[in-house]
This record gives C-alpha cells, sequence and structure tokens, in this order.
C-alpha cells in the first residue's frame, strides 16, 4: 500500500482506536489519529497525532482541515471513538443519554461531513464506523449504549445510499466484547434504583466475566483496515463471537437467541 493512501482514525488513545491506527500504519499508509490532548497523549509509531475532539464542531472541522493541508486529502475515515454506559434505563438520566450519543452518534455526524466534501471532490472514499454486535442484538443494563449503536448502523447503511454515486462507500464493524480499558472501565448511571440492583450487579459482572476472557483489539482492528481498504461490503464481523451472533440472529428464532442473550449476562 503506498503512503498516498491517507487514512484518518478517531479516538487512537487507547483499546480498537490505537490497534487499529497502529495496523494502518504498518501496511503502508499515512496515518493521522485523532486524540483530545496531544500533550498527555502517547506517541503512536508511524502516526501523526491531531488534536481534535469529537464533541465539538469547530475542534473537528479545524483538525480535518489541518489533515487536509499536511496530506492534501483523505481516503478513509474510520470512526472508532466511543463511550459506553451501564445502568437500566429507567436510572439513565437526559444528560448521560445526551452526552453518550453526543460521541458515540453526533461525533460520527461531525467527522464525517467534515470530511465528506473532499471526499466528494476526489471521487472517492471509504467510511468504516465502528458500530458493536450491540447495534442488532441489544443488551439489558445497556440500553443506551445499544439504542446509540442501532442508530450508527442506520446512519451508516442511510449514507451509503447517498454517496455511492461519489465513488463513496460506507461499512459498519461490528465486534462483540473486546479486552480494552472502555469495557473494564465502562462507566454506570449515577443514579441507582434498588429494585434493579440485583440484577444489574449480575450484569455487570458478567459483562467483566466476559470482557476479562475476551481476545485483545488486534483482530477488530484487522478487520478494521480490511473493511477500509478491501472489496466493499456494508457489514463486517471479526472472526469468533460476533461473526457467530450475527449468524445467529439472522438465521435463528428471536426465542432461542433471547433465551442465550439472557444467559450471557447472568439472566434467568
Amino acid at each position: 500500500m503506498s503512503n498516498s493512501t491517507v487514512v484518518v482514525v478517531t479516538g487512537v488513545s487507547s483499546g480498537i482506536g490505537r490497534a487499529t491506527a497502529e495496523r494502518f500504519a504498518k501496511r503502508g499508509c499515512r496515518v493521522f489519529g485523532s486524540v483530545r490532548n496531544r500533550a498527555t497523549a502517547q506517541p503512536i509509531p508511524g502516526v501523526e497525532l491531531v488534536e481534535m475532539d469529537i464533541r465539538d464542531q469547530a475542534s473537528v472541522g479545524q483538525g480535518i482541515q489541518a489533515i487536509i493541508a499536511q496530506a492534501g486529502h483523505i481516503d478513509v475515515l474510520v470512526n472508532s471513538a466511543g463511550v459506553t454506559l451501564l445502568g437500566a434505563t429507567e436510572e439513565t438520566s437526559i444528560a448521560e443519554a445526551q452526552a453518550l450519543f453526543d460521541t458515540n452518534v453526533l461525533g460520527i455526524l461531525r467527522t464525517t461531513q467534515a470530511v465528506l466534501p473532499h471526499m466528494r471532490e476526489q471521487g472517492a472514499g471509504r467510511i468504516v464506523n465502528v458500530s458493536s454486535v450491540l447495534g442488532f442484538l441489544p443488551a439489558p443494563y445497556m440500553g443506551l449504549y445499544s439504542a446509540s449503536k442501532h442508530a450508527v448502523e442506520g446512519l451508516s447503511e442511510t449514507l451509503d445510499h447517498e454517496v455511492r454515486r461519489f465513488g463513496i462507500r460506507v461499512a459498519l464493524i461490528e465486534p462483540s466484547f473486546t479486552k480494552t480499558n472502555l469495557d473494564i472501565n465502562a462507566p454506570q448511571t449515577a443514579a441507582r434504583i434498588p429494585v434493579y440492583d440485583s440484577e444489574r450487579s449480575v450484569v455487570a459482572q458478567a459483562i467483566q466475566n466476559n470482557v476479562q476472557k475476551a481476545p485483545q483489539p488486534d483482530g477488530v482492528a484487522s478487520t478494521i483496515v480490511e473493511a477500509a481498504l478491501g472489496a466493499w461490503k456494508m457489514r463486517h464481523t471479526p472472526k469468533g463471537e460476533a461473526s457467530l451472533l450475527s449468524k445467529l440472529r439472522r438465521f435463528m428464532p428471536a426465542g432461542p437467541v433471547e433465551k442465550g442473550l439472557r444467559k450471557t449476562f447472568g439472566l434467568v
């Protein structure tokens, strides 16, 4: 892969974003990774760090313009930055829901709108949005996170219809449990309604157990790189659990799928 392939990856401070940026760099791409604070960010070999807060319209615009000024164009945008939240839907405040959607959904909208004029002008581009298996298979006590990933799925499919005539395609990555700090240190809602305590605790422990035995983010990163540089298809599920869940959702009756999901999260 030539250095002329310019890739922008959001959220490269850690986890999936960092692993993805590293893998693109090893493929010979020119990689720009977004971080909120360059002064405190750890360097990544072969990756140029750009200060950009995807929650801020002006920051996104400045960051994308700075990349174009340096590289001349952008071929691939990977929207990997995201946050999570654990808690009952009834416990989730409007402010918590808004903050989650501001990053997981509107963050993608901001970066996408910033790069699209340049991709349209060059007549080519690939946008890869990191969703989740929870984008098609909701999980208990992760209602707003699941909702945000459902929104990412709908946004991505619609966008692909709109921009393919300009030579731009959009793809989704749907990983399952991945061993990252985001999941290990998943924040919980501030409010606590006692009737949910026992089940919420069981689900939280089940999530931790699954995350601790989950694979490192390298497999997801590899899937992202192939989705960005390979032949286009809309949905990409990393090998293993994510791929299995995708098949179960498509081909199994809803009852057994729901029963298996509840078992995974420690519910009866």
